[in-house]
């Protein structure tokens, strides 16, 4: 079906000639623009004030005309090969909607950081002009039937270097959004890196690197933790940055483990922070802690396995008698639960009960890990680099985060996680098929329980200190919209939603007095727009577009690829 714009057939038919002109001028001049200065305040932005020598700013302005200007000569001129599989009109609305977004926060930013319109000055109006000229372009320009891009294939190694150039965009791309102090600078890379996203997925360009990892799955996976692992290499030593990033990998570990019981088996669990609690507890108890309260110190290997079985076992606790209601009976349950951790960790403190966490002192001066000689508080060079005390953790925390992915997605793949999906859509039904309900419904609980558990044990270490304030039912909150919002069921999704949830707040902390409404906002807008969240699984696809023949074809078609027939 060939799709049209939303404005009158009449306005298309007269003036549809004048798109593509108009376009490549909106982009010229959005370059030329961009290569003047933009403001006399070399505070402002990154400083935007020096002619032909442009600012990170405007450098994203340029690759955003850039991205037009191949758009629309795939569109009609040399590059047609390329429109006969991309939806070049989609693709070029999104993109322009985003450049002029982009060019008025822009605008705004300088208007309120320099103190008027006034210190505005010629490159970026010149600049604005010409997003408003691509904008109006767009909106004239037709789709046209393409080709379906699971056709779209490319010899072996071109398809695994466009993977290793995702993967090279990403590491960077993350390196200097968190070297990025001033808000509205980070603000405005946030919609440059949304606009070229939505652009692509409306052209159906990121619908065919879909099909390119699903063909190199291995190498998509190498590829993904090399990034990782050379992450801390681009922060210079940054504890900062580094701190964030390891909070998110501790994030991260236990939305996967919430994930099992939520995205998987279909679980309301609003008191999963306490798991994590757990585990912290008992890595902090059985630490070398002048304040630990247990004389037993095995090594940290044993206490990662103690601190798992521990809050394994809360979860078989708390599963066995409960998990025989559900939906919102379920969530009060599990949100009670958690209550009853946070409450019971105060009350241990010597007066109310046996002196085992020291009440609301918690346990602090929790000594950093070692491993032989290596100990995780100092400093190292490597290459020349230093990685700080927080880098040690991160490395310890992606192998963690290894581990779980592994055991996420061989569960996913298995009997059992086949019987999880099938309690999550029909939990009658599935009992009718012979699916033992309630032990899967408990397995799931310990199993996510489990590796919250562990990941708290290294939490413990890092930082320093465990108290009953840290494990507040807000965190399982936004554990559960990290999941939500990224994708249920997903392994990648899972670690979108907890980079979004933890590094958004850090950066923008001028909107602290916003944040949770800002966030729920988010999450209404996801709900409207993308329920099955940011990176869906096929199967949440589906379910939530039923109707949606397109997609169901493509689903196909992707499993296709991945089983031979």
């Amino acid at each position: 079906m060939i799709k049209t714009a939303l404005i009158p057939k009449s306005v298309i038919v007269r003036h549809g000639p004048k798109a593509w002109p108009v376009g490549l001028a909106g982009a010229g001049l959005l370059i030329i623009g961009s290569l003047f200065s933009w403001s006399d305040d070399p505070q402002v932005l990154g400083d935007l004030t020096i002619n032909l020598n442009p600012g990170p700013l405007q450098i994203l302005a340029i690759a955003l005309a850039l991205l037009a200007l191949i758009l629309l000569l795939a569109h009609k001129g040399p590059l047609t090969s390329l429109g006969h599989w991309a939806d070049t009109a989609l693709g070029l609305r999104a993109l322009a909607t985003w450049a002029l977004i982009f060019m008025a926060m822009v605008v705004a930013a300088i208007s309120v950081e320099s103190g008027g319109l006034v210190n505005v000055n010629s490159g970026c109006w010149i600049s604005l002009l010409g997003a408003l000229a691509l904008f109006a372009a767009s909106r004239l320009v037709l789709s046209r039937p393409t080709r379906d891009m699971a056709e779209a294939h490319l010899p072996g190694w071109a398809e695994i270097l466009a993977i290793v150039v995702l993967m090279a965009a990403l590491l960077f791309g993350t390196a200097y959004a968190l070297g990025l102090s001033d808000a509205w600078e980070f603000v405005s890379f946030l919609v440059f890196v949304t606009g070229v996203v939505v652009a692509n997925v409306r052209a159906g360009l990121l619908s065919w690197l879909g099909h390119v990892t699903t063909r190199h799955r291995h190498v998509l996976t190498l590829a993904a933790f090399a990034v990782a692992f050379l992450f801390p290499f681009t922060q210079n030593g940054s504890d900062a940055n580094m701190s964030i990033a390891s909070q998110v990998l501790i994030f991260a570990a236990a939305a996967m483990g919430l994930n099992i019981v939520v995205g998987l088996a279909g679980l309301l669990d609003l008191g999963y922070i306490a798991f994590l609690g757990a585990g912290a507890y008992v890595g902090a108890t059985l630490s070398m802690s002048a304040f630990a309260t247990i004389g037993w110190k095995p090594p940290f290997y044993v206490v990662v396995l103690v601190g798992g079985c521990v809050s394994g076992t809360l979860g078989l606790i708390i599963g066995t008698p409960t998990l025989r209601v559900s939906g919102d009976y379920l969530a009060i349950v599990t949100l009670g639960f958690g209550e009853i951790f946070r409450l019971s960790m105060f009350n241990l403190d010597g007066q109310n009960g046996p002196d085992l966490t020291h009440g609301p002192n918690g346990i602090p001066a929790i000594p950093d890990l070692t491993f032989g000689s290596f100990n995780f508080g100092d400093t190292h060079t490597l290459l020349g680099i230093p990685l700080s005390r927080f880098s040690n953790y991160y490395f310890l925390l992606l192998v963690l985060i290894a581990f779980i992915m592994l055991v996420f997605s061989r569960l996913n793949n298995s009997r059992i996680g086949r019987g999880w999906v099938a309690i999550r859509e029909d939990e009658k039904a599935a009992e009718a098929m012979g699916v033992n309900v309630f032990g899967l419904k408990i397995l799931a609980f310990a199993v996510g329980a489990f590796l919250a558990g562990m990941a708290g044990t290294i939490k413990a270490h890092q930082d320093v200190s465990v108290t009953p304030d840290q494990y507040v039912f807000l965190v399982s909150a936004f554990l559960l919209a990290s999941i939500v919002l990224g994708g249920m069921g997903t392994i990648l999704g899972v670690l979108v939603g907890a980079v979004i949830l933890n590094l958004l707040p850090e950066k923008l902390r001028f909107f602290a007095d916003y944040r949770l409404l800002l966030f729920g906002l988010l999450l209404v807008l996801m709900m409207r727009f993308r329920p099955e969240g940011l990176v869906a699984s096929k199967r949440r696809q589906l379910e939530f577009h039923e109707d949606d023949e397109d997609l169901a074809d493509r689903v196909e078609t992707d499993i296709a690829e991945v089983v031979p027939t």
